[in-house]
């Protein structure tokens, strides 16, 4: 196994160590921040209900299960798959609480996936692709999933300076590893995606609102959010320029290049 991939398993492996029971929360999120408040997740669930619904769906780099439930609430059939052993057994026991007896997760490469061609309806990725070479990745995933299938996805978005220099911090504080520190989706990555897939839809999010996250845990700091979030709406609206500063982009990826 490559070194880059054995630190990634040592990184997640030990969050899951500290993590505590019942509480899985977005890898190295701080401060009471709840993912599902966000505007990116809430829009990432809104569009994924339609294309999940009775699918057999891939969650692709599961780690603990952040999005199990919800994804397994509508799909026929969902596997999810880590190369983070302690964060499967999280995940494995959180499954087995909420009986998501459509559920299966399994110990496995991204950049190696064990299963036949086509089969699989929807991948969902929760921001696995920092972890990955995604070179390597975007074969296999275009291999597995159908003509008619989708990718939906969510990922850390890399041109902000700011947001960047707090994951250079995050690096040196080791709440990041140098893999996924360098390798953060940019519209770099846009050119390699379109060689394996004829359709990319990306929506961008987190502007300004970002400031807000460290704050989630204080009073009415939702609404605080959802104001700096219609304030992210407004700038990316009237300076589209702007929308590459994003923190976050939500994607869809459909017609694999077979």
């Amino acid at each position: 196994m490559e070194i880059r991939k054995k630190i990634e398993i040592e990184h997640y492996d030990k969050e899951a160590e500290q993590c505590p029971q019942g509480q899985v929360k977005e890898s190295g999120s701080r401060g009471g921040l709840n993912p599902f408040d966000l505007a990116s997740y809430i829009f990432l669930k809104n569009i994924s209900k339609g294309r999940i619904k009775g699918k057999k769906v891939l969650d692709y780099g599961c780690g603990m299960g952040l999005n199990l439930e919800w994804i397994s609430s509508l799909a026929k059939e969902v596997v999810g798959i880590d190369l983070s052993e302690k964060s499967l057994r999280i995940a494995q026991k959180m499954a087995l609480d909420k009986k998501l007896e459509n559920t299966e997760l399994i110990l496995m490469d991204c950049e190696k996936l064990e299963f036949e061609d086509n089969f699989f309806d929807v991948v969902f990725d929760g921001g696995t692709f920092s972890s990955l070479d995604i070179e390597k990745a975007l074969p296999e995933l275009k291999r597995v999933l159908r003509s008619d299938g989708y990718i939906l996805g969510i990922e850390t978005f890399g041109h902000n300076p700011f947001t960047n220099l707090k994951r250079k911090f995050n690096k040196i504080t080791k709440k990041r590893t140098e893999w996924a520190e360098g390798h953060i989706i940019k519209e770099k990555d846009f050119k390699t995606i379109k060689e394996h897939f004829e359709d990319l839809e990306v929506h961008y999010f987190h502007l300004i609102s970002w400031i807000v996250f460290p704050f989630m845990s204080m009073p009415r700091a939702i609404s605080a959010l959802r104001l700096f979030e219609k304030i992210d709406g407004l700038l990316i609206h009237v300076a589209p320029f702007l929308k590459k500063y994003s923190f976050k982009i939500v994607f869809i990826l459909k017609n694999p290049k077979k």
